[in-house]
């Protein structure tokens, strides 16, 4: 039977992609704002906290990038191997799987070697890491090469097995080497574009073609990150695209799909990922801003005498508290007696660190003055 639709890559001046500049303009002018401005931030911070922002912002790239497949990688581990490959210092190393290794190896070669051009080897060094088995969970896979022709048409499917819908068809392999060989001339070729409009249209070109036989979408994104750190033109990550994607999985396949099977005007795909780019530097910059008060209190109070249960219970009003503070949560948190967590409390009061919520209930309940 023969298919309806036609596919981007199938339209005669494929890769000839337009989009609107004067849609594009106003987005990319804030979003530029706001990555120059998180990385004044980020110089504020200190060389241990910037350490430990790149490492948090690496491990959940990581961890999200492969979620939105609908894999879960141990969270320890990944940031295990990132701080070991990083020299970074940090208490409860643990071993990592080579799966783990891999994709972490992956984004750090792209993330932290910016600079140097994407070629077809690095590409495969890239797959090889990812499948170090040569499997996809059961499955025997080609890796670190394109992928073959004996497996059919590489197309993208959800449903139930009869029920199949495909949702996107890539090109055939056949054309693969000519493909990648003119999306690395492009991508690796300086020119007038902005690099974040460049990271949008990499993404969208790599994982239209789909050249291996699995990881393609980890991949487009790694790449998307590594223009990302071109535009910052810095190697210090402070902002993760994966993990808003993350949040936005469901909407993120249905503009890939609407543009696949769209002509080769890709402004509403440019239009999705300036806004997705724009929410994951609003998350940052509040989790910024908070770790900067955050510094700023330690500062104010280095003299101030507080207990390891003082100390704990103020970092985590800082990082993001479930809920209000009771001398009941102290606690429980803590371990202790409700005797002790009040008189914490009240020592607290008194330095000025701690204050009751305006806010009546059945329990009193406190945040930072």
């Amino acid at each position: 039977m023969r298919r309806l639709v036609t596919y981007i890559h199938e339209h005669k001046k494929w890769p000839g992609f337009t989009w609107n500049n004067d849609d594009l303009l106003p987005l990319l002018i804030n979003v530029r704002h706001k990555q120059g401005r998180l990385k004044g931030y980020m110089e504020m911070l200190g060389f241990v906290m910037r350490n430990e922002t790149t490492l948090q912002t690496l491990t959940t790239d990581v961890l999200k990038s492969t979620e939105i497949e609908g894999e879960f990688l141990n969270p320890l581990q990944v940031r295990s191997s990132i701080a070991r490959r990083l020299g970074i210092e940090i208490a409860g190393l643990v071993k990592a799987d080579r799966d783990v290794e891999g994709v972490v190896e992956m984004m750090l070669d792209a993330t932290q070697n910016y600079t140097k051009a994407l070629t077809k080897d690095r590409l495969f060094g890239w797959h090889s890491a990812m499948f170090p088995s040569g499997r996809s969970g059961i499955h025997k896979i080609t890796v670190g090469d394109w992928r073959k022709s004996d497996k059919g048409p590489m197309q993208v499917v959800s449903g139930a097995m009869g029920k199949e819908k495909v949702h996107f068809e890539a090109p055939d392999s056949d054309r693969l080497a000519a493909e990648m060989k003119a999306f690395l001339k492009w991508l690796n070729t300086a020119n007038e574009l902005d690099a974040v409009l460049k990271s949008a249209i990499a993404h969208l070109w790599f994982v239209t073609l789909h050249p291996f036989d699995d990881g393609n979408g980890r991949i487009a994104r790694t790449i998307a990150d590594m223009q990302l750190a071109k535009a910052d033109d810095d190697a210090q990550r402070f902002y993760s695209m994966s993990a808003q994607i993350r949040v936005e999985r469901k909407t993120y396949y249905e503009i890939l799909e609407k543009t696949q099977k769209g002509n080769l005007d890709i402004t509403a795909w440019m239009l999705w990922y300036l806004n997705c780019l724009d929410r994951a530097l609003n998350t940052t910059d509040k989790r910024i801003q908070n770790v900067l008060k955050k510094t700023k209190f330690w500062d104010k109070h280095m003299k101030a005498e507080v207990n390891e249960r003082q100390r704990l219970m103020i970092n985590k009003l800082f990082d993001g508290f479930d809920g209000k503070l009771t001398s009941s949560k102290w606690a429980k948190i803590n371990k202790c007696s409700t005797d002790t967590a009040l008189r914490d409390i009240q020592d607290l009061m008194q330095k000025k660190i701690l204050q009751k919520e305006d806010a009546g209930g059945r329990s009193t309940s406190y945040v930072l003055k």
